[in-house]
């Protein structure tokens, strides 16, 4: 008989992660697209997953099978400054709620207001080595980052975390 916590976490049922695939998730504007783009030219396996407009919680998993889950977040004012200076902040709100499931489980976290594009990159580069997970196949190009990740924000997973 499965037990409370099975039926309470979705993620109990679904196939077994990629080993060295990365999902990227997060909020609309928070750089998700040039991060897999970035990482992709680093030789990552990695994918983006529109969780933030999905309602089916666990999608990241069940679709992605992620070894690391990245989580990108920023505040209504950057993805104002950003995107759309009228993006309304209950749609952040949703996209968040839809997002719990994933930023429960991330094992890297990143708010990018404070971050250029090359800074969020080597943050999560930088996350993805420390837990041993290596590209499979370096390509060198004007894509490959070397920004310092110092005096930026704090790279984190797991939950507890407060917002951007």
């Amino acid at each position: 008989m499965p037990s409370s916590d099975s039926d309470e976490d979705p993620a109990s049922t679904n196939p077994m992660p990629i080993a060295g695939r990365v999902a990227v998730v997060g909020v609309c504007a928070s750089g998700k697209s040039v991060l897999v783009k970035e990482l992709r030219t680093l030789g990552y396996d990695a994918r983006h997953v529109a969780q933030e407009h999905s309602f089916v919680p666990d999608m990241w998993q069940r679709l992605s099978r992620p070894q690391v889950l990245v989580y990108l977040d920023a505040s209504l004012a950057t993805m104002r400054r950003r995107r759309d200076p009228s993006f309304p902040a209950a749609l952040l709100e949703e996209q968040r709620r839809r997002l719990q499931h994933a930023r429960h489980h991330c094992q890297i976290y990143v708010c990018t207001d404070p971050l250029t594009e090359d800074q969020v990159l080597a943050q999560v580069v930088a996350a993805l080595k420390r837990s041993g997970l290596v590209p499979s196949a370096k390509v060198e190009s004007p894509g490959a980052k070397t920004a310092s990740t110092e005096n930026s924000s704090e790279v984190q997973g797991g939950k507890g975390r407060k917002k951007c």
